[in-house]
């Protein structure tokens, strides 16, 4: 029985184990998903909302009712002495009598009321959070399009590393046949040995090549698996392949997308700077105005020669103020003007910044289109010149064993090959990327 026990509690140590170690399975979508929940950026970006929330309330509760207390207790140690006339006490004119007065210990509550009543200042403040959560929230809409951008751009890499490991395990199995079959004719003395140092040559940079490919699988998955807010360690799979993603990618119809300069988050940033800038300016011109502040306090005070306020013994002398505080500025010797005029300038910068970013936006997206134009033109290319690179490396192959081709020709064709695979991959990923970078200028998240 306890063998039994034993063997069941190690089947279920396993079976946790095993799902512990079941991989997460990503469609570039649900990637993009859960990277916009889980991203470290993404996830900070969130909190500067949270964060901008808490000080709209800050700011506002400014201007509300402000209520202290202040409690204090004090023992003068050594009482001071004060000289009265001893002529007062029947002594002889001229003369003083030292007198203490009061008693050594007192003690004393005070609540206070405040209330603002008016501070321009607190207006433009107010003004001033508005801006700063809309600026939170296009800092957020900023940082998702980036990760979605980086999410993308580290899923087709880590497409790229897959399909280079496969295109090279075909290519080396392929080397490697040749390599026999044409050492196994020269021990036959019927082939040189040039033929067979050339496609070792072939065979040694490929492995090389082969090596870097597998490392750097590794590299682009831990890469992945930071973006996406995991551990780099956490075991990740793909479930698109390169080739289905670049097609669902082509769609030339993006290039006559209607482009609105406000749906843009750099515009828009720019503009939260220009309302910022007129707010600052607003402030430096409010502090012109007077303020205006109201005040009440009741407070109790007590006197006694040992502390024994506590005990009710001593008798508590209760009192209460009203007020009022204006501040009225009059004269600043021309730091307030300097203020202003140094605002309006930030301002008048800021609008120049503005005019600039919404060419600097219209460049962009003419450059993003040409770019994706000549990405998909490059892979329908690249995809040409693979089928090519191909047949050629095959009638050199037929040719080579034939005794019509030498293996300086044989290797060539090889290399060209092998340089349109790389080109045909890279010209995949470009399709994505690019893809990926118009449509955040467009901010089209479809």
């Amino acid at each position: 029985m306890r063998i039994q026990f034993l063997s069941l509690f190690m089947l279920s140590l396993c079976a946790i184990g095993q799902s512990q170690e079941q991989p997460n399975i990503f469609s570039l979508d649900e990637a993009i998903a859960f990277a916009l929940e889980n991203n470290y950026s993404a996830i900070n970006a969130e909190r500067d909302i949270v964060d901008a929330q808490k000080q709209k309330w800050e700011t506002i509760a400014d201007g509300l009712p402000q209520i202290s207390g202040d409690i204090s207790y004090q023992n003068q140690l050594k009482q001071p002495i004060s000289l009265i006339p001893a002529e007062f006490f029947g002594g002889e004119p001229g003369t003083f009598q030292p007198i203490t007065f009061g008693q050594p210990q007192q003690a004393s509550a005070t609540a206070t009321l405040r209330q603002q009543i008016f501070d321009g200042s607190y207006i433009v403040g107010v003004q001033a959070t508005k801006t700063f959560l809309r600026y939170s929230a296009n800092n957020k809409e900023k940082t998702n399009l980036e990760v979605r951008k980086a999410v993308v751009e580290a899923y087709g890499n880590v497409l790229l590393a897959i399909e280079s490991i496969t295109i090279l395990e075909k290519d080396l199995a392929t080397l490697e046949k040749n390599l026999f079959e044409t050492t196994k004719i020269f021990e036959n003395g019927l082939g040189d040995e040039e033929s067979v140092e050339q496609l070792q040559i072939t065979l040694s940079s490929l492995e090389t090549r082969y090596k870097h490919a597998i490392r750097l699988k590794e590299i682009t998955v831990q890469m992945f698996n930071l973006i996406m807010g995991l551990e780099i360690d956490t075991p990740t799979q793909l479930s698109e392949s390169l080739d289905d993603l670049t097609l669902k990618q082509i769609d030339l119809r993006l290039l006559d997308s209607p482009f609105s300069m406000e749906n843009n988050v750099d515009y828009k940033l720019a503009l939260n700077l220009n309302e910022q800038r007129a707010l600052e300016l607003k402030l430096a011109k409010s502090r012109a105005l007077p303020t205006l502040n109201a005040f009440v306090n009741y407070g109790s005070t007590s006197f006694s020669d040992s502390f024994n306020f506590l005990s009710g013994t001593p008798d508590w002398y209760n009192s209460s103020i009203l007020g009022f505080d204006l501040n009225i500025p009059i004269f600043s010797s021309l730091k307030r003007s300097a203020g202003t005029q140094r605002a309006k300038i930030a301002l008048e910068k800021a609008k120049t910044q503005l005019t600039e970013a919404e060419e600097q936006i219209r460049l962009q997206l003419e450059r993003a289109k040409s770019d994706y134009l000549l990405a998909i033109e490059q892979y329908e290319t690249s995809k040409q010149n693979l089928g090519l690179a191909e047949r050629i490396e095959n009638k050199n192959q037929v040719k080579y064993f034939e005794g019509l081709a030498s293996s300086f020709d044989l290797r060539q064709a090889q290399t060209q090959l092998y340089t349109a695979q790389q080109e045909y991959l890279q010209s995949m990923v470009d399709v994505i990327n690019t893809k990926t970078e118009l449509e955040t200028i467009l901010n089209d998240k479809s």
